[in-house]
């Protein structure tokens, strides 16, 4: 069992021991399902892998009566701040574990404030959260928006701002407190995507301006130039380099032998 603790919240990928203090929110496959561990409850089905956030009772601003409404509810992990929540645990499992203790600190303040903006959706008292939980939420949203449309060369910060129905000024002051600002970080989350392809053995065939193209790039010259200004390399230098690790790798070369014919 992995165990994160994130200050204000904790992440696991199986439920602990109870805690009258403490909601736990399990993440399955495609739902959100909120539990108290106070309380007895068996589960109708145990997903593969299923991570959990447990939340302080004292840290919801929501009367214990009204979160026990939604006890034993599915709530869909697939739109919404639910989709927000779950991405960001996914990716909290994944990468948690290199982050220093500020970070995680972080980490835990953005997942009690999506968890929060979560449930208050379900209560329909969304707009009763501060405004804090609120944007918090917001820039989840806007996070997994971007991740799930690299490859559309019209996502901008203009089709952002009109997607998420605010005003473009207000998605750059959302973005001031990240290192990045909004073209920025899609222009990188583009790259890291690309490069990602180009260090991939199954895709060596694949032309260049094709990944360029898959990952929203309006032009291979385009690519390229960020590509280098990113990495100090070319995208066909990169790939070469692999390629010639691979021919050059001992353990490669041994298992192009035994797989070649007598």
């Amino acid at each position: 069992m992995e165990y994160i603790d994130l200050g204000p919240v904790r992440v696991s990928t199986s439920s602990r021991t109870p805690d009258p203090d403490r909601y736990q929110l399990a993440l399955g496959t495609d739902d959100l399902v909120l539990c108290d561990s106070a309380h007895p409850y068996e589960p109708a089905a145990t997903a593969p892998r299923t991570v959990v956030l447990q939340l302080p009772r004292a840290a919801l601003p929501f009367r214990p009566e009204r979160v026990d409404r939604l006890l034993a509810q599915r709530i869909p992990a697939t739109r919404g701040t639910g989709a927000a929540l779950a991405q960001f645990l996914g990716s909290v499992g994944a990468h948690a574990h290199g982050c220093g203790e500020r970070e995680l600190a972080r980490l835990g303040s953005a997942a009690l404030g999506l968890a929060t903006a979560c449930l208050a959706e379900r209560l329909d008292v969304y707009d009763d959260l501060p405004a804090e939980a609120r944007e918090e939420a917001l820039l989840r949203r806007i996070d997994a928006y971007i991740e799930h449309n690299l490859g559309d060369p019209e996502l901008t910060p203009g089709a952002v701002a009109a997607r998420h129905h605010i005003s473009l000024r207000r998605l750059h002051l959302l973005f001031q407190g990240r290192p990045a600002g909004v073209a920025a970080t899609i222009r990188d989350r583009r790259l890291a995507a690309a490069r990602a392809d180009l260090l991939r053995p199954d895709l060596t065939r694949r032309p260049v301006h094709s990944i360029a193209a898959r990952w929203g790039f309006s032009s291979a010259a385009v690519f390229s130039r960020a590509f280098r200004q990113a990495y100090g390399t070319s995208p066909t230098e990169l790939r070469r380099k692999r390629v010639a690790r691979q021919v050059n790798d001992p353990c490669a070369q041994r298992t192009c032998h035994r797989a070649a014919p007598a």
